[in-house]
């Protein structure tokens, strides 16, 4: 089987491809931002290159990556990381020979700058961590050694701040000629064995301690007092606060019965107000029923007019005497004025009676309402002296123009025969009489049974005033004008504008 020449090729170049690709893979280096790639060797381009001052060139690739060229560069990483370094002197005299020791703390590392990293790379490359921390160690103690060589036991106990910070700034120098940078220097503790800063402190400390004592006194005396002036000022805040509990207190109160005293004052209104007006509702309806009642009257009264008016008629109609016919149209005028009479009186009686009960009701429900109600009666009253009044008048008139239509002779024929019955009617008292003892002192035609029949007599004698009284028609006047053959003015008193008769014979 022959292959194609022209496979072969694109397989080799193929291989050649993948072999270029894992080379690249295998020899591209990258870095964290915690470290630095030192590259060396040839072709390292001018990005991030560093040239010292003999012409060495080398490149510093920091949080990234680069393509490592084989067999001419070679690269190796370096921590950026920070060292805790841990620094203690043996005895060192300081300035007045006083044997003392410090120990202290640093935090170092390398360099963030091209150029610091190239020195620490050319100083710690190749070696390990520990040599690196040993040599920094060893500047670092030679420094503190130096420093408290030339500083006095005070200056060092009363001002470590000043003492670290001129530690940290000697030493600044040689540590940057080896690439690298003090972060920071604490100084933990100085000591001696022979007690000399125990002395130093112990004035110090009965100062303090004294003035510990003392301000704890004077502490305590503002705290007594400022407890004694909260104390006040509590109890009278409390008494400040009860008496405006107690002011509100009062003056809920007060705004409570004021509100009930309104609340009472609204509801008797509206109490007054509602009986009032159910007084007001019952007059009205009493009034109703009493006009209803009057217009029944009145129309009874005027069916028997009309019913008069008829019989007049048909009685007008039959073959009857003229003074017969006369007579008997008066007999029935005069039924039906007395019905007409009886009908007003017992409209005037109960119109009488229901205001007296919604009277006397109003009074029960409500005492307030009485000025209205006595008006209301005062109206109704006038009213009814006003209607009676009326009605006396009218019958009057009634009577009048019978004795102008019918004439005198009938008007008196007509009142002699209701005499009797008129008598009856006013002696009937004597009937109730169920026994009579008559007691004779013999004086004479003056006692005894004499007084009985005179009182009859004289009751006879005194009717026609009566008469008079209550009808307006005189019958001794009207007799008089009869016997003297006459016709003098109408014997009945005219009724006036206000209701009232006039006696003309007065």
């Amino acid at each position: 089987m022959t292959v194609e020449p022209w496979l072969i090729v694109v397989g080799v170049v193929v291989l050649l491809l993948i072999g270029l690709i894992a080379i690249f893979i295998a020899r591209y280096r990258t870095v964290g931002p915690d470290e630095a790639l030192i590259v060396t060797g040839s072709y390292l381009g001018n990005k991030n290159v560093h040239v010292d001052e003999s012409g060495n060139k080398i490149k510093i690739v920091r949080g990234g990556g680069t393509f490592v060229v084989p067999i001419f560069q070679q690269a190796e990483p370096l921590s950026l990381l920070s060292i805790k370094l841990d620094v203690q002197t043996p005895e060192v005299y300081t300035e007045q020979g006083v044997p003392v020791m410090a120990d202290g703390v640093a935090l170092i590392k390398v360099g963030s700058s091209i150029g610091e990293i190239a020195t620490a790379a050319e100083q710690f490359l190749g070696k390990t961590r520990q040599d690196m921390e040993n040599e920094a160690r060893e500047v670092l103690e030679g420094h503190l050694r130096s420093i408290l060589g030339s500083m006095t036991v005070e200056e060092i106990y009363k001002n470590r701040d000043k003492f670290s910070q001129e530690v940290q700034r000697v030493a600044s120098q040689d540590l940057a000629k080896m690439g690298l940078v003090i972060v920071s220097f604490t100084i933990k503790d100085v000591r001696d064995k022979n007690g000399y800063l125990d002395a130093l402190g112990k004035p110090r400390i009965a100062q303090v301690k004294r003035d510990a004592d003392i301000a704890t006194a004077e502490a305590e005396k503002e705290t007594r007092i400022k407890r004694a002036e909260a104390d006040k000022e509590a109890r009278k805040a409390e008494l400040e606060r009860m008496t405006e509990i107690a002011e509100a207190e009062k003056i809920n109160q007060l705004k409570l019965a004021e509100f009930r005293q309104e609340q009472d004052i609204a509801k008797a209104r509206a109490d007054q107000a509602y009986h009032l007006e159910e007084a007001k509702a019952k007059q009205e309806v009493m009034a109703q029923q009493m006009q209803i009642k009057i217009i029944e009257r009145q129309k009874q009264i005027e069916l028997e007019e009309k019913e008069i008016l008829r019989r007049e008629r048909q009685y007008d109609s039959e073959v009857k005497k003229k003074a017969d016919a006369e007579r008997y149209a008066i007999e029935q005028k005069a039924a039906a004025e007395k019905a007409k009479q009886i009908a007003e009186a017992d409209a005037q009686k109960y119109r009488v009676e229901t205001l007296a009960k919604a009277e006397a009701e109003r009074i029960r429900l409500d005492g307030l309402a009485k000025a209205e109600a006595e008006k209301a009666k005062g109206e109704a009253e006038a009213e009814i002296i006003r209607l009676k009044g009326l009605a006396e008048a009218e019958a009057k008139q009634k009577i009048a123009e019978a004795f102008e239509r019918y004439g005198q002779a009938a008007v008196l024929d007509m009142i002699i025969k209701m005499l009797p019955e008129y008598a009856k009617q006013v002696a009937s008292p004597l009937s109730n009489i169920e026994k009579l003892t008559i007691v004779d002192t013999g004086s004479g035609a003056g006692g005894g049974a004499n007084r009985v029949t005179g009182y009859a007599t004289n009751l006879m004698a005194s009717l026609q005033e009566t008469l008079k009284a209550s009808t307006g028609i005189d019958v001794k006047q009207l007799l008089e004008n009869i016997a003297q053959g006459g016709t003098p003015a109408s014997p009945v008193n005219p009724p006036t504008a206000s209701g009232q008769q006039t006696n003309t014979n007065e």
